[in-house]
C-alpha cells in the first residue's frame, strides 16, 4: 500500500561553512522531494554565520530554484539556534530535517515517508556511523547520560535526519545540539517517535564541531537547563478554576 503523505514538507538544511558540498546537498533535497509524491516542498537553507562562500552558493540557488530558500545569521549562534529558525520558518505542515554536511542521502526521505503517520516524529537511525572514534566515543557517553536521565527515547536521538509535523519543532528553546534531544523528548510524550534506518556516510569536506570542548561543554550546560526546565514544569501547580453557584 502506498503510504499517505503529507500534503507538503519543508526541509530545513543548517549550513555551518559547507561550501564545499552545500549546492550537492540542496540540489538532491530539492531532487528527492520533488519525487517523493508531496504536492508541495520547500528547501531552507540556514546559514549559521558561515565565513567561506557557503551565503553566495545558497543565494545563487535560491535565484535559480523557486522552491529554495535562504535565511542568515549575521554571526555563529549554533546548531540549535539554526534549527529553531528553520523551524519557524517553516510553511509547510511536515519539516524534513537534514544535516547539509553530505552524509546523509536525502533520497532516504523515502524510507521516513513510508513510515509517515501525520502525528509521529520519523527518526533516522544510522545503519553504519562513519564519524571518527572520538565522536563515536563522546556520543555514547553523553548519551548514555541523555537516557539514563530522561529514560530511552529515539534509537539515535542525534540523527541529524527526522521527518516530523511541523508544530512539533516551534517553541524549543535549546541553542547547541541538544534541541535535538528536547525534539524527542516532546515526541516521545505527545505524539511517539518512530525510528528507520538510513544511511551515513563519512564526511568528506570540512571540520566536524561535534567533539569540540567548547560544544561539548555547550552541551552538558544545556542539558542541565532541560532538566530544570522538565523537573519545573512536572511541579507546576494546576490551576482549578471553582464553579460559582447562585
Amino acid at each position: 500500500m502506498r503510504p499517505i503523505l503529507p500534503d507538503g514538507i519543508s526541509a530545513v538544511l543548517p549550513a555551518f561553512n559547507e561550501s564545499a558540498v552545500i549546492e550537492h546537498t540542496v540540489r538532491a533535497t530539492h531532487q528527492a522531494l520533488r519525487e517523493s509524491g508531496v504536492r508541495t516542498c520547500e528547501v531552507i537553507v540556514v546559514d549559521d554565520g558561515s565565513s567561506d562562500g557557503t551565503r553566495d552558493e545558497c543565494l545563487r540557488l535560491a535565484a535559480e530554484l523557486p522552491a529554495v530558500r535562504l535565511i542568515s545569521h549575521s554571526h555563529n549562534l549554533g546548531y540549535g539556534a539554526a534549527l529553531r529558525t528553520g523551524f519557524d520558518a517553516a510553511r509547510m505542515d511536515a519539516v524534513f530535517l537534514m544535516d547539509s554536511d553530505g552524509q546523509f542521502d536525502p533520497a532516504d526521505i523515502s524510507r521516513l515517508l513510508q513510515r509517515w503517520d501525520g502525528h509521529s516524529a520519523v527518526c533516522g537511525y544510522r545503519e553504519h556511523r562513519s564519524d571518527p572514534a572520538e565522536r563515536r566515543l563522546f556520543n555514547a557517553a553523553f548519551f548514555a547520560i541523555v537516557n539514563a536521565r530522561f529514560g530511552r527515547s529515539a534509537r539515535d536521538i542525534n540523527c541529524g535526519f527526522k521527518l516530523f509535523p511541523a508544530a512539533l519543532g516551534r517553541g524549543l528553546q535549546a541553542e547547541g545540539a541538544l534541541i535535538s534531544t528536547e525534539l524527542v523528548l516532546r515526541a516521545r510524550e505527545s505524539s511517539g517517535i518512530v525510528d528507520v534506518a538510513v544511511r551515513h556516510s563519512p564526511r568528506r569536506t570540512g571540520t566536524p564541531t561535534g567533539a569540540k570542548p567548547s560544544v561539548v561543554m555547550r552541551a552538558f550546560g544545556e542539558l542541565w537547563r532541560l532538566d530544570r526546565r522538565r523537573r519545573r514544569a512536572r511541579h507546576m501547580p494546576i490551576a482549578v478554576t471553582a464553579a460559582t453557584h447562585d
